[in-house]
């Protein structure tokens, strides 16, 4: 064997940047077979790049080895189409208003999570989503970029170009599955980008999509970010369904990181704790006084690296092998009574490893959950059932033990928390217990279409119309219940929500020319805000648009008879009264703000914004240039 040569060029600035683009758009890379060597390449669909940035005028691209539906190109034109929609505060149905750090979101969550890109872009630690199934069904979602059946038969190939049908139109189920195809690519690629670098998302299916949503995933997060198919029993009783040969008792849990080099590299998951039988392993025969332990070996396994030198056990037997560390660490693991020799001393050593550690780093997480330990469908359903005093309020609710673990094994103390198919609101639940359990200050976003209950249900019958109606009030039951369960030690617990819905624009559409208006039209130009907005509704708009995010605490202040508003003690600063006075303009320089925020329609004529922008540019000491980007009208 020699020596590879030593590499004198610089780095291939071409391989750096196409690594950095696969690791923000894996979806626009494709395989194709190298002519020369027969080897497998990933290369760069320029086509596809371009619908990613929002060039509607690409053609379809090429056909090529990929995973594809009618319908495809057009939802990730989709997912790329910005939205001029907007969040209404709901301060009424919210808890703990000014205090707390969650969100509640009721809306289309495509809409909802393009409209969380500029203020969440990399923020969010975990996404735990339980999308529709595809049963037949659950399918709510009513995209606008679903193909007709006309174009369905002319992709799949169920009529030529002139429209005669040449075989049956037997692929109406290929149809029922572009659909969710479609619904779900498009939704996975926005909430890719909320992800932080060693972000997670963990995602419920049964096997009636899960073949599809891996590929879905492959293409989204790239294959090479696959980190688990978990299987979790969902049922304690054995179903007696002789219709089928093979009762469904399990569903499958689909986990991808955003990166998974940095994950690993930083570590910034955690273990689940210890189960029972792996408690009992930990004796302590020779009543060490740091309590009972385990071992692990110190001889190194064939090709696990390590490092070779002599060590001499207690009954004098030598060994010259190769060990899992240097001969200095095992010196201080002696030192420090952490090694076990087994065979009464004269075999190899063992490192002791104590339970009271292994209680704080728990053990790794496997791929099947059983649900004596991680919950069941019944359970959930009883927990519910608890909280509400009342069965049958919702089918097949999540067990808050198995979103307790995803949330313990990907996320710490200050992550944040996204589920955009929330339902129940177990995942709102589950943070709430976690933070109650570990006095940590994890937050959450929930988001869920405000679909109505049927008229039939037990929910609607308790006086609950929507979804949204339900999961608020079980979020309210349950952070009351823990706090009451523990109330020495949730004293600071966060069990309130904010809540959002999703609503056109603030701002009436404005397309004609000015010359094509009467007067009462014309002063849409000057003033466009419609006329059931508030000023918090103007506020939280511009907080989107500026990338401030929702959960920031605000306060409130009256100067001459008009509201100040200053979210985060000064992140931004905002005014929307008329006739600004300079009382007014010197309290909001007093917050020292980062950004300062009016409405056009403040200013009856130009010179008194002229003379607002350069008072503020001289008492906040900025250049022209730092007003211009920091002082904003609306």
């Amino acid at each position: 064997m020699k020596p590879n040569k030593l590499e004198l060029s610089s780095v291939d600035g071409t391989q750096l940047n196409l690594e950095a683009l696969y690791q923000i758009a894996p979806s626009c890379f494709t395989e194709v077979k190298d002519d020369k060597t027969g080897e497998l390449r990933h290369v760069v669909n320029f086509k596809t790049l371009r619908q990613l940035l929002g060039d509607n005028a690409v053609e379809d691209a090429d056909e090529m080895y990929q995973f594809t539906w009618p319908g495809k190109q057009e939802a990730r034109r989709e997912a790329a189409r910005p939205t001029t929609k907007t969040l209404r505060p709901v301060v009424e149905d919210s808890v703990d208003w000014e205090h707390t750090q969650n969100l509640y979101i009721e809306g289309d969550n495509l809409e909802v999570l393009k409209l969380l890109q500029k203020s969440y872009m990399g923020k969010v630690k975990m996404i735990y989503i339980d999308p529709p199934y595809n049963t037949g069904n659950d399918f709510v979602y009513d995209d606008d970029f679903a193909v007709s059946q006309d174009d369905y038969d002319l992709f799949a190939g169920n009529v030529d170009e002139l429209g005669n049908r040449y075989r049956k139109n037997t692929e109406a189920n290929g149809r029922f599955h572009s659909d969710w195809c479609s619904m779900m690519y498009s939704r996975l690629m926005v909430a890719r980008s909320l992800l932080t670098e060693d972000g997670v998302i963990f995602i419920s299916i049964d096997d009636r999509e899960s073949d599809n949503l891996r590929k879905l995933c492959d293409e989204v997060f790239g294959e090479t970010n696959f980190e688990s198919c978990m299987t979790w029993r969902r049922r304690t009783n054995q179903p007696n369904d002789k219709s089928k040969m093979i009762a469904k008792v399990s569903e499958n849990i689909i986990v991808y990181s955003k990166n998974t080099s940095y994950l690993s590299e930083i570590k910034s998951f955690n273990g689940v704790p210890l189960s029972d039988d792996r408690i009992t392993e930990y004796k302590n025969p020779d009543n060490d006084p740091k309590g009972p332990w385990s071992s692990n070996p110190w001889k190194a396994a064939v090709g696990r690296g390590g490092t070779k030198y002599i060590i001499v056990t207690p009954s004098g037997h030598t060994y010259n092998e190769t060990w899992y560390g240097n001969q200095a660490t095992f010196n201080r693991l002696l030192e420090e009574n952490r090694v076990h020799w087994t065979d009464n001393g004269k075999g190899v050593p063992r490192i002791k490893i104590y339970l009271s550690e292994s209680m704080k780093s728990g053990q790794a997480a496997i791929n099947f959950l059983t649900c004596e330990r991680y919950g069941s469908n019944q359970e959930g359903s009883a927990t519910l059932e608890l909280l509400f005093n009342k069965k049958g309020l919702f089918n097949n609710p999540k067990p808050v033990k198995l979103i307790s673990t995803f949330i313990n094994l990907a996320t710490n103390n200050n992550d944040i928390i996204l589920d955009f198919f929330s339902g129940s609101s177990t995942t709102a639940h589950s943070v709430m217990q976690i933070n109650a359990d570990n006095k940590e200050t994890r937050k959450y976003i929930m988001v869920q279409l405000p679909e109505e209950t049927p008229e039939d249900s037990e929910a609607r019958k308790a006086g609950y119309n929507t979804i949204p109606e339900l999961a608020k009030e079980r979020i309210r039951r349950a952070g009351k219940k823990i706090k009451e369960e523990s109330p020495l030690t949730t004293q600071n617990l966060d069990t309130g929500f904010r809540v959002f819905r999703l609503a056109d624009s603030n701002f009436e559409e404005v397309k004609k020319a000015p010359a094509e208006y009467d007067q009462a039209q014309l002063d849409l130009f000057l003033n466009n805000v419609k006329s059931d907005r508030t000023d918090l509704d103007l506020l939280f708009g511009a907080m989107l648009s500026w990338g401030v995010q929702l959960s920031l605490p605000m306060a409130s202040e009256e100067v001459d008879g008009k509201m100040i508003y200053s979210v985060n003690e000064g992140d931004l600063v905002a005014c929307f009264a008329e006739d600004i006075t300079e009382n007014i303009v010197k309290a909001m320089a007093d917050k020292q703000p980062l950004r300062v925020l009016f409405r056009d329609s403040c200013f009856a004529r130009d010179d008194a914004k002229i003379n607002v922008f350069e008072t503020l540019k001289q008492l906040l000491d900025w250049s022209e240039e730092e007003a211009m980007k920091n002082i904003r009208v609306i």
